[in-house]
C-alpha cells in the first residue's frame, strides 16, 4: 500500500480524507468537529440544522405561519441559528486541528441568505463551503465576501467548465478544491444527467481524469479533486494515489461516519446500517428536488413505488382512447380513461385504493383515503424548504411563490421526512426508520461484511480515520 500522505486544501496541510455532508441533522457539529481533530476536513450540514435549548435538547422545527410565505420565513430562521450553532460546536470540538467545512445545497429555498447568516454568525469558524445540488455560480461571490475557500460538487467536467467560464475563473484563489460526486454511488441527491442511465453505472477513473485535464487548462494543476462516492478502503483506490495524470486526490466519506460514536443518528439507523446486504441501497427518481437519489429501500420507497405504479392516464373530455368516463373526488367529478385501464382502477379500489390523486402529467394515482389525507395535509402544510418543489408547486423564484404547476401526489414532502429519520427514538424508532426516508451510499451494504464492524462494533471517529489510513 502507498503511504498516504497530506495535501494542501485551504491553506493548510491536512489528511487528504474529507467527511461527506448529509443533510437534516445528520452531519453536526460534533461529528465535524471530531474529524477535523482527527487531522481532516469535518463538514458540518447547514441544510436546516438543529439549534438547542437551555437543556440541550434539539429545539423543535414547528411552523405556526399561516402562508408559505410567512412559513418560509420561519425556516431560514430555523437554518441560520441551527448553522451558526453547528459550526461553534465544531470549531470547539476540533481544538483548531483540520478544516471546518459548511454544506449547502444550491437548490435549498433561499440558499444565499442561509450562507450568509451563517458567516455572519460565526465568524472565523468556518474554513470552506461545499456546494452542489445545482449548478452554484455564485457560491464563488459569497466565498470570496467571507474570506473563505469554496468547493463546488459537480459529477462532470461539463459542469464544472460551466462554473468556471461563468463565474470561478474571477475567485480562482479561493477555490480549495473541487468535489467529484459520483452520480451513480453517493448517498443522497444525485447529478445523473439526462443522457447518463441511472442503471448503467461508468468507470470514475476516465471521468475523474477528464475533469483533471480541463483544470489544467485553467492553470489548476495542484488544486485537489475531492473523489466522492463510492470510497470504502483505500487500498482499492491505490492506483489513484500520487497519480501523476489525476494530480492531487483527496477521499470523501460520506455514509461511513454515520456509524461512529460521534455520529448524532438514531441508534436503530446505526443498527440498520449493520445488517444491510448489497442492492438494498439503489438510485430513485421520487426526490421532489427532480433529482435522483439515492436510499434504502425500505417501506417507504417501496410506497412510493406502488403509488406509481397504481397510475392511469386520463383527460378531463373524451379524446381519442380516453373514452369511458369516471367520477373521481367526493363529488365524483367526471373525467375519462381507457377501456382497458378501467378494470384495473376497479381492482385497485377493491384493494382499498380508493382515492384517486391527479398528477401533472395528467395521470391519476390511487391510494387509500388516509394516504390521500397525508399527501394533502403535507401539500398544505409546505415551508418553502426548496428553491422549486415538485410535491408541493411551491417555487422560491415563480410569481406568488409557485410554479403554476399542479403538485405532484407521486412524492413526498422531504423536510419532513428527513427531519422524522434523524430525530426517530423510543421503541418505535425502528419503525420510523422504515418509513421514511434513510439516505445512503451504494456500498453501505459493506458494514455488513468488513472486519472493522465484526460483533456490532461501532468506533469513535479517530478510530475510523486511523484505520482508514492503513489502507485497508
Amino acid at each position: 500500500m502507498k503511504a498516504i500522505n497530506t495535501v494542501r486544501m485551504g491553506g493548510v496541510d491536512i489528511l487528504p480524507l474529507v467527511e461527506g455532508g448529509k443533510g437534516v441533522s445528520v452531519s453536526t457539529g460534533v461529528s465535524a468537529g471530531a474529524w477535523a481533530a482527527a487531522g481532516g476536513a469535518g463538514t458540518v450540514s447547514i441544510v436546516n440544522a438543529d439549534s438547542y435549548d437551555e437543556n440541550g435538547q434539539p429545539v423543535p422545527q414547528i411552523y405556526h405561519g399561516r402562508t408559505r410565505r410567512e412559513r418560509h420565513e420561519e425556516l431560514v430562521d430555523y437554518a441560520i441559528r441551527g448553522g451558526i450553532t453547528q459550526a461553534r460546536v465544531a470549531h470547539e470540538m476540533s481544538g483548531g486541528k483540520g478544516r471546518i467545512h459548511a454544506n449547502i445545497l444550491w437548490e435549498m429555498g433561499s440558499a444565499e441568505r442561509v450562507i450568509t447568516g451563517v458567516l455572519e454568525g460565526a465568524p472565523g469558524l468556518i474554513h470552506g463551503l461545499t456546494c452542489g445540488a445545482g449548478m452554484p455560480y455564485r457560491l464563488s461571490e459569497i466565498a470570496t465576501r467571507f474570506g473563505v475557500h469554496y468547493y463546488p460538487i459537480v459529477s462532470s467536467a461539463r459542469a464544472f467548465n460551466a462554473l468556471w467560464k461563468r463565474a470561478y475563473h474571477k475567485s480562482a484563489d479561493l477555490l480549495g478544491g473541487v468535489v467529484y460526486e459520483d452520480p451513480w454511488r453517493a448517498g443522497g441527491h444525485n447529478g445523473l444527467s439526462n443522457t447518463e442511465n441511472p442503471l448503467k453505472p461508468e468507470d470514475p477513473y476516465p471521468r475523474v481524469a477528464a475533469l483533471r485535464k480541463l483544470m489544467r487548462g485553467f492553470g489548476l494543476d495542484t488544486t485537489p479533486i475531492i473523489m466522492a462516492g463510492g470510497v470504502w478502503w483505500l487500498e482499492e483506490w491505490e492506483d489513484w494515489i500520487d497519480n501523476p495524470e489525476l494530480g492531487p486526490i483527496v477521499f470523501q466519506f460520506g455514509t461511513r461516519p454515520l456509524l461512529t460514536k460521534e455520529s448524532p443518528i438514531p441508534e436503530a439507523w446505526k443498527q440498520r446500517l449493520l445488517t444491510l446486504k448489497k442492492g438494498d441501497v439503489y438510485l430513485n427518481r421520487f426526490s421532489p428536488t427532480g433529482f435522483y437519489s439515492s436510499a434504502v429501500n425500505n417501506s417507504f420507497l417501496q410506497e412510493l413505488r406502488e403509488r406509481s405504479e397504481r397510475q392511469v392516464p386520463f383527460a378531463m373530455a373524451a379524446e381519442e382512447d380516453l373514452v369511458v368516463p369516471y367520477g373521481i373526488g367526493a363529488r365524483k367529478r367526471e373525467v375519462f380513461v381507457k377501456a382497458e385501464d378501467l378494470p384495473r382502477i376497479q381492482q385497485w379500489e377493491q384493494q382499498g385504493f380508493t382515492e384517486a390523486l391527479r398528477t401533472q402529467d395528467s395521470t391519476l394515482i390511487f391510494v387509500t383515503p388516509d394516504r390521500a389525507r397525508e399527501i394533502l395535509a403535507d401539500q398544505a402544510d409546505c415551508m418553502g424548504c426548496l428553491s422549486e418543489c415538485q410535491f408541493s408547486n411551491w417555487s422560491q423564484r415563480g410569481p406568488n411563490y409557485s410554479t403554476g404547476h399542479k403538485a405532484d401526489p407521486r412524492s413526498f414532502c422531504i423536510q419532513k421526512t428527513l427531519q422524522a429519520v434523524a430525530h426517530a427514538s423510543g421503541p418505535d424508532a425502528a419503525q420510523v426508520l422504515d418509513h421514511n426516508l434513510m439516505f445512503g451510499g451504494t456500498n453501505a451494504w459493506r458494514f455488513a461484511t468488513d472486519p472493522f464492524y465484526a460483533n456490532g462494533f461501532v468506533p469513535t471517529v479517530q478510530q475510523l480515520v486511523d484505520r482508514i489510513m492503513t489502507g485497508r
